[in-house]
C-alpha cells in the first residue's frame, strides 16, 4: 500500500462528522399590546448584515428571552427592551434585544460615554451658527450664538432638558479641529470599544437619519458605562437649574427642569434619558436600585398607549426585574476586556495558558480550525517519514541486487 493511499485512508477516517441538530422552537412573541390604530414602529435600515453577537445566543432572535422557571414579564407597549444589571451585567430579560432601531434623544447617552472623559467640566464654550443650525421643531435648551457656557452647564442643558444645541456643542468640542463630524466619529469609534455594534451615529442627538440606529442591547451597555461616571450621575439627576444669562439678549436666564419623571416617581431611581420621533417613537433608558441591586431597562419603539409614558412601563418591567433571582438569567453585557480579547486573535507572545499554549478565547470556529491544522500537520509528517522509508527501501534492494551481480561476476564485495 503506497504512502498516499494510506494517507488518503487516514483523512478520510479522521473527517470530523457534524452533530445532529434539530430544529429550533418558534420563539415566543414579545408581550406587547398598543392600540391598534397605531402600528409597531419598523426597524432600522440595517447598514451591515453580520458580524458578532454579544452577550449569548439567547439574546439573538426577535422574541421573547426569560429565564427558565421565572414569571413571564408585564406586557409594554415597546417592541423591544432589555432589563439588566448594572453590576453584574446579567440580562434578566429581553425582547428582541439586537434589533436595530432608531435611537431618538437616548443617543445623547452615547455622546455622554464619549465626550465625558474628554472634556473638562470649566472649559468654556462659545456658541455657534452650526450648535443651532437644527429643525425649527427640534428640542433645544437655547443656546445663543456667541454665548459663552462652561460645559459642565452644557451637559445639564444635555441631559435635563434634552437640548440638541446642546448636544452639537459638546460634539464640537469633543471633535476638536474635526468639528462635529469628528465628533459624531469618535462616538462611533466608542461605541465599537463596548462593543456596542448594533450602534451607528450619523449626529449627536439623535433626530432621525436613515444610517442612525442602536439596539436595547446596546443602549444597556453604553448606558452601564454611563451610570458608572459619578459626573454623568450627578448631571443627570439634578432636578432643576437655572440657566446662565447671556447679556444683553438673555439678561436673566431661566430654569430648566429635568425631564425624567422615573427620578420623581419611581423609588431608588438613578436616572436615564427620554427619546422620541416620528421615526424612532418613544424610546427610553431608566435605571434604580433596590436592596443592593441596581437595574437599567431600555425601551425602544414605544407607544404612550395603553400603558402611559414610557418611564411607567420601564418601572412595570422594574418591578417584575427586582423579583428575578440575581442568578437567574438569558445573556450578559459584554465588557470592554472582553470584547478586546474577542476580537484579538492570540499571538505567540501572548502569556502561556494552562497546558503551555498562548492564551486566549476560544470558539468553535477556531478550535475546528485548530484542529484541522494538527491533523493536517500530522499527515504532512507521516507521509514525509512514509516517503522517507520507501526511498530507504528501494536503495538498499538495489544495492543488494548490485551485490549479488557483483558476487555472480567474482568481484570483491565491502560490507555495509
Amino acid at each position: 500500500m503506497g504512502a498516499w493511499t494510506v494517507a488518503v485512508i487516514a483523512t478520510t477516517f479522521l473527517v470530523p462528522v457534524p452533530a445532529a441538530t434539530t430544529p429550533s422552537a418558534a420563539p415566543v412573541p414579545c408581550p406587547y399590546q398598543s392600540l391598534p390604530s397605531i402600528p409597531p414602529t419598523p426597524p432600522a435600515t440595517i447598514r451591515t448584515a453580520g458580524g458578532p453577537l454579544w452577550g449569548g445566543d439567547q439574546l439573538g432572535g426577535t422574541g421573547l428571552a426569560v429565564p427558565s422557571g421565572v414569571a413571564a414579564p408585564p406586557a409594554v407597549a415597546a417592541t423591544t427592551w432589555v432589563v439588566a444589571d448594572l453590576d453584574s451585567g446579567a440580562v434578566l430579560a429581553a425582547c428582541g434585544a439586537h434589533v436595530r432601531r432608531r435611537p431618538a434623544s437616548v443617543q445623547k447617552l452615547l455622546l455622554a460615554a464619549t465626550a465625558l472623559p474628554l472634556l473638562p467640566p470649566d472649559q468654556v464654550v462659545e456658541a455657534t451658527p452650526e450648535d443651532l443650525a437644527l429643525p425649527s421643531d427640534s428640542s433645544a435648551v437655547g443656546l445663543l450664538v456667541g454665548g459663552k457656557y462652561p460645559v459642565s452647564t452644557l451637559w445639564y442643558g444635555l441631559l435635563l432638558q434634552s437640548g440638541n444645541d446642546a448636544a452639537n456643542a459638546l460634539a464640537r468640542m469633543a471633535g476638536g479641529p474635526g468639528g462635529i463630524a469628528a465628533g459624531v466619529a469618535a462616538m462611533n469609534a466608542e461605541a465599537y470599544r463596548l462593543g456596542a455594534e448594533d450602534t451607528h451615529a450619523s449626529n449627536p442627538h439623535g433626530l432621525d437619519e436613515p444610517d442612525q440606529f442602536t439596539s436595547a442591547y446596546d443602549l444597556a451597555l453604553i448606558a452601564r458605562a454611563d451610570f458608572a461616571r459619578e459626573d454623568f450621575v450627578r448631571y443627570d439627576t439634578l432636578d432643576r437649574m437655572q440657566w446662565p444669562a447671556q447679556p444683553p439678549r438673555d439678561p436673566t436666564g431661566y430654569q430648566i427642569q429635568n425631564e425624567n419623571q422615573l427620578l420623581k416617581n419611581y423609588p431608588g431611581a438613578l436616572g436615564g434619558k427620554t427619546g422620541f420621533t416620528d421615526q424612532a417613537r418613544h424610546t427610553y433608558v431608566g435605571a434604580a436600585q433596590r436592596n443592593g441591586r441596581r437595574l437599567v431597562v431600555t425601551l425602544m419603539g414605544a407607544e404612550v398607549v395603553p400603558f402611559g409614558r414610557t418611564w411607567k412601563q420601564a418601572s412595570m418591567l422594574l418591578d417584575w426585574a427586582f423579583a428575578v433571582p440575581s442568578a437567574a438569567q438569558v445573556g450578559h453585557l459584554v465588557t470592554p476586556d472582553e470584547v478586546t480579547r474577542e476580537r484579538t486573535p492570540p499571538t505567540p507572545s501572548a502569556a502561556p495558558g494552562p497546558h503551555g499554549t498562548a492564551a486566549g478565547p476560544a470558539s468553535p470556529v477556531s478550535d475546528f480550525g485548530s484542529a484541522w491544522g494538527i491533523l493536517g500537520a500530522l499527515i504532512a509528517l507521516a507521509v514525509a517519514v512514509l516517503g522517507l522509508a520507501v526511498v530507504k527501501v528501494v536503495a538498499l534492494a538495489r544495492r543488494r541486487r548490485s551485490r549479488y551481480r557483483r558476487r555472480a561476476q567474482g568481484a570483491p564485495v565491502r560490507d555495509v
